[in-house]
């Protein structure tokens, strides 16, 4: 059977599209299971296991903290959150709300959050509690999806300032 130059061109570009459009995205599972890893990472945090709340970063993650410091890596990361369970963290307890969850693309998910933290005993210097006993901070991860799940690969989080006093 002899097929044109344009049949044979749109079945060739269907066999070529056919797996995108057989892939399914579903957004509303994938955020359901951001948001566990979120509520996973905050419990990770509350019980002071640097293990647990650094287990989701890729190998490679780039992480920011509220002082500005960058951690490569997530040996480093779990290294850092280690240390500050042990010192101004060691009693402190989070609270993180997921603000939103977008796609950008099907397989990247932008995830900002909101942590308030109380129970600490100091802070790095240049950051100071957002409201007294209170440091809030504004948190946003890149995600990828890798092997049927989520991993971190970068993270960046910025205190939230305190408002200045009223002018008399």
């Amino acid at each position: 059977m002899i097929r044109s130059v344009p049949t044979r061109l749109a079945m060739a570009c269907s066999l070529l599209l056919l797996p995108l459009a057989c892939a399914h995205v579903d957004h509303a599972r994938d955020e359901k299971d951001i948001r566990q890893l979120v509520d996973a990472q905050t419990e990770a945090w509350n019980r002071h296991d640097a293990v647990a709340w650094s287990k989701d970063f890729s190998a490679d993650a780039d992480f920011i903290n509220i002082a500005g410091t960058v951690f490569e890596g997530q040996q480093q990361i779990e290294t850092r959150h280690a240390h500050v369970f042990e010192a101004l963290f060691k009693n402190s307890h989070s609270t993180v709300t997921v603000r939103r969850v977008s796609f950008p693309v099907a397989d990247i998910a932008l995830v900002d959050t909101t942590h308030e933290v109380t129970g600490h005993s100091g802070l790095p210097p240049g950051v100071q509690d957002t409201e007294p006993g209170l440091l809030r901070t504004q948190m946003r991860y890149v995600m990828k999806r890798e092997n049927g799940g989520w991993r971190i690969v970068g993270g960046h989080n910025t205190d939230v300032k305190p408002k200045p006093p009223p002018k008399p």
